[in-house]
């Protein structure tokens, strides 16, 4: 099966953070970048924002370590999802998690995550930069190798 995948190229990112506000108003109804599910971290040593994502692991730590069995991958989008209802606030998925992408909501007490919006992710939809995508790998691929093309292409114009 081959589903689409959420892709952060933090050179293009602005640092605007519409992601995390479409993020946090979708799920939650308000804006607030604590209650988003992705977040931009800013670089200010190297001027640089990098909009980090879930990567819904093939083999989720998350998944394993939660002893209620509230971590699950949705068969439709082929993300990793909490259920809300049966995460009991233990955090240990937090722990798991290598690439830090688990939050927790203090006041729900529970663990949160990219649930990549039913397959139509806002974060990706909402960046105006581009640089938070949803596409399949080789559609990604190619779009990165034209890219990686278009910039080391030079015209030398001779007279």
């Amino acid at each position: 099966m081959r589903s689409n995948l959420l892709f952060s190229e933090p050179s293009v990112c602005t640092g605007c953070r519409s992601c995390e506000m479409a993020c946090s108003l979708s799920h939650e109804g308000k804006c607030s970048p604590n209650l988003s599910r992705t977040r931009v971290i800013k670089y200010e040593a190297k001027g640089m924002n990098v909009p980090t994502i879930c990567y819904h692991c093939s083999k989720p730590n998350c998944m394993a370590a939660c002893l209620e069995g509230a971590i699950k991958r949705d068969e439709k989008t082929n993300a990793v999802i909490i259920n809300d209802i049966l995460c009991k606030g233990c955090r240990s998925c937090i722990i798991a998690c290598p690439h830090s992408q688990i939050s927790f909501n203090t006041e729900k007490e529970i663990a949160f995550k990219c649930d990549l919006c039913n397959g139509e992710p806002k974060c990706a939809k909402f960046c105006p930069s581009g640089a938070i995508t949803f596409s399949d790998l080789d559609e990604y691929m190619m779009a990165r190798r034209r890219n990686q093309i278009n910039k080391s292409a030079t015209v030398t114009v001779t007279h």
